[in-house]
């Protein structure tokens, strides 16, 4: 039998006020149920006791940092969850549209890709060239941050300049 781990209220509130602030800073939310808020901080927290890092509450972790490093929160999937699906994928962050009750909940999909894929995908990304990159990459003109995804992002989370500040740099 396994020991329970476990975390104490004032961990979780204070881990709650920081994951807000940094979440606003970077134009996001976090979800404005705060038991269901706080319920996932408080598996980030219990995640971090047993692994040594915060990985997602609502992913299976490897329990190795360097197989899990897309599943630390924030993860690497937020960002596009939360662009297409007003909510990443365990609705801790949550978009503007979700505090204004003006979307349509819908089911979030898995984009993690299995172990075996992800492993062939680290192999090949060690021999990709920077042309070939599997996302454009985003220059905020005002800063300079770069990012890679689909999209610039709605807010820079260095300068908070808006999302038409952003151009296509790769």
């Amino acid at each position: 039998m396994s020991e329970e781990i476990s975390v104490t209220q004032a961990e979780v509130d204070r881990a709650y006020e920081k994951y807000k602030k940094d979440a606003e800073s970077g134009g996001y939310h976090l979800n404005p149920d705060l038991d269901f808020a706080k319920g996932l901080i408080t598996g980030l927290l219990v995640n971090e006791r047993r692994y040594g890092y915060q990985s997602c509450p609502c992913r299976l972790a490897a329990g190795e940092k360097r197989e899990d490093l897309d599943i630390i929160c924030p993860c690497d999937y937020r960002d596009q969850d939360v662009m297409e699906y007003n909510a990443c994928y365990c609705a801790l962050y949550v978009s503007q549209k979700v505090l204004d009750w003006s979307w349509e909940a819908t089911s979030i999909p898995e984009r993690r890709p299995p172990p075996a894929l992800r492993k062939k995908a680290a192999a090949e990304a060690g021999a990709a060239k920077i042309g070939a990159l599997p996302l454009p990459v985003w220059r905020c003109k005002v800063c300079g941050y770069l990012c890679a995804r689909d999209g610039p992002p709605e807010i820079c989370p260095i300068c908070k300049a808006k999302k038409d500040r952003f151009e296509r740099f790769i």
